[in-house]
């Protein structure tokens, strides 16, 4: 049998090591890309080569729909899946994943028992652990762009800055951004928006830019749109830009005004036959190593202990260093309007 790792104290660490004693197979869903393959890099694979468990790491695009329709139809197919915040808790609520019990998770490697070292966010659900800070922004090609705006008004003035808008198709961030190109106040976006006046108002924002945009599904097009000129100006996860620019040296500026920024979080899938397993991945993942090194994609770790080991002269690359410039994205607002405001975008993108 390979190295285990402690990861717990008494029974239940005795319990663990002894579950590490046959290899087994276990389905990790994570959002693929630069992000997936740091993932593969410091969780997935030295998970792998301490415990013998086969692991079948695969990608998806996010939302609860595959996690809704696996537990209704009683065929669970993915074990733990990575999973942004701003959907967990209607995932959490809606009875699609398992709750976690943080007394399993590891203290940092400083000694700093788990509760200390997570930052507030990363354990404020039950049923995750924080993985990563990240944040949806722009970003413009400047090869190709001359006069790019600089704020969230004006990438929804298609009159001063000509050009496509690459979107992801989804209510999230694009509701807040419409509000607050309108000039609502950052600190108000959520009351406003739980409105109808205010659902409509974002509605008619969006509505200023509807022609100009370019729907796409998953993060990892983002880059290939302004990459290829399908678009001027492009929405994405802040990872996705800096890895292209970084590995790829691509001629991207991300613009931090108004940015979305939210965490996400290892969970477990309700109903998997392998949930044991599973909450010894999440453990594993999200201990302070593992977590460090998720700064080579300009996500920010989500344990204090983890964010002493990034560079110095990465930090000022991560969402943490722009958080006031930003928007804290509202999960329990998306639990309880994400249904409801979903079906009328749908509606909306049909008009």
């Amino acid at each position: 049998m390979k190295r285990t790792f402690k990861l717990l104290a008494g029974a239940a660490a005795l319990a663990m090591t002894a579950g590490l004693a046959q290899a087994q197979n276990l389905t990790v869903t994570s959002f693929g890309g630069a992000y997936g393959a740091a993932q593969k890099k410091h969780m997935i694979d030295p998970y792998m080569a301490e415990t013998d468990t086969t692991v079948l790491f695969e990608d998806y695009g996010g939302g609860v729909a595959e996690m809704k329709a696996q537990v209704e139809a009683g065929n669970i197919q993915w074990d733990a899946v990575d999973i942004e915040v701003i959907d967990l808790e209607r995932a959490c609520s809606e009875g699609y994943l398992e709750v976690i019990d943080t007394s399993m998770l590891p203290p940092g490697d400083d000694g700093t028992p788990a509760t200390e070292d997570f930052i507030p966010d990363a354990l404020a659900n039950e049923c995750g652990v924080g993985n990563i800070v990240w944040t949806v922004l722009f970003a413009y090609n400047n090869e190709t762009t001359e006069n790019a705006p600089s704020t969230i008004a004006e990438f929804f003035d298609a009159e001063a800055f000509p050009g496509k808008r690459g979107l992801r198709k989804r209510p999230q961030v694009n509701m807040e951004w419409a509000l607050i190109a309108d000039g609502m106040a950052k600190e108000d976006v959520y009351d406003v928006l739980a409105t109808e006046e205010g659902q409509a108002r974002a509605f008619a924002k969006l509505d200023t830019i509807k022609d100009d945009i370019v729907w796409y599904d998953s993060w990892s097009q983002a880059p290939v749109l302004l990459n290829d000129g399908g678009a001027q100006y492009v929405q994405s996860a802040n990872g996705r830009f800096y890895a292209a620019i970084k590995e790829d040296g691509a001629p991207f500026t991300m613009v931090w005004d108004s940015h979305v920024y939210d965490l996400d979080v290892w969970s477990v899938m309700k109903g998997t036959a392998n949930k044991d397993k599973a909450m010894e991945f999440v453990a594993y993942a999200t201990q302070t190593k593992p977590l460090s090194g998720m700064y080579e994609v300009a996500y920010g770790p989500t344990r204090k202990s983890a964010m002493a080991l990034v560079p110095e002269d990465v930090k000022g690359d991560l969402p943490t260093a722009h958080l006031d410039e930003g928007l804290k994205a509202d999960g329990i607002f998306w639990a309880d309007y994400g249904e409801s405001l979903g079906e009328k975008f749908n509606e909306w993108l049909l008009q």
